[in-house]
């Protein structure tokens, strides 16, 4: 059985890089068409959308910074005005901006929950919306589907990092709330909580001796691909995941199982 979402049409919120790109790919080879977001950097979402056209795809960039609610506004109504409809929501665009507690500035706390958690609301609002306005357009059994990209720090507490553990975590309750209130008008909404993921920039902590030291914390012994996140973000879209709604799927190698308990502590 495969999970195709032919005739389906998805946004991806930032798509440029990392986990973004490799979920725009994966649904463009499932059969979506894929309007990729970026922020400040348009050069790779421009060159994902010519490698997805090149494979007899369907995609288009666009910039958008999902922490202003304008911007947000016309990334769906552009893709909308070229497409038609929207179908598939993944709400991932995230940032990191890491000091101890006592020395964070509260810039860079506001920046943070600005994009992480504001953003990943906006878009799925605008999502919401779009998929009342449209209606069942008899593609999925759904009528539209929302990812929300969380992290397993929505569960496990990350010393340094407050500001960005604190997003996770209200990215989880977040999702779970517009899950249980959109669910009856067969809008499905769901997460996905990957581990540690190596993309190209945390290549310091996934390779080399900073890599060995990772697999500590994982007790299936691989450091994750950005393909791994993707592979679960085309099953949620997919009806597969159609009784699926309100749950977060962790995509961690058993990080989240707290594997320095695995001795009794």
């Amino acid at each position: 059985m495969d999970c195709r979402l032919d005739t389906q049409i998805a946004i991806v919120t930032g798509a440029s890089s990392g986990i973004g790109l490799a979920v725009a790919r994966g649904l463009a080879a499932s059969g979506a068409a894929v309007a990729v977001n970026y922020n400040s950097h348009a050069e790779p979402a421009e060159a994902l959308v010519r490698e997805i056209e090149a494979a007899g795809g369907r995609a288009f960039a666009i910039g958008a910074d999902v922490s202003k609610e304008d911007d947000v506004a016309r990334m769906f109504a552009e893709t909308v005005s070229r497409w038609g409809a929207i179908d598939i929501v993944v709400a991932n665009s995230g940032m990191q901006k890491d000091a101890p507690s006592a020395t964070m500035s509260l810039a860079d706390w506001n920046k943070v929950i600005e994009v992480n958690l504001t953003g990943q609301f906006l878009t799925a609002r605008a999502a919401i919306r779009q998929f009342e306005t449209q209606g069942d357009r008899g593609v999925s059994k759904a009528i539209g589907k929302i990812v929300h990209m969380s992290s397993v720090h929505d569960v496990i507490p990350w010393a340094g990092h407050v500001n960005y553990a604190a997003t996770k975590g209200g990215i989880a309750m977040m999702m779970k709330t517009l899950a249980q209130e959109v669910a009856p008008k067969r809008i499905r909404v769901n997460a996905i909580s990957p581990g540690a993921i190596a993309t190209n920039i945390n290549k310091e902590a996934t390779e080399g001796e900073a890599a060995k030291a990772l697999l500590n914390l994982i007790p299936y012994k691989r450091i994750g691909a950005a393909e791994d996140i993707a592979h679960a973000a085309v099953f949620l879209a997919s009806d597969m995941a159609d009784y699926v709604t309100g749950a977060t799927l962790y995509v961690d190698g058993g990080m989240t199982l707290y594997p320095g308990f695995e001795d009794n502590g």
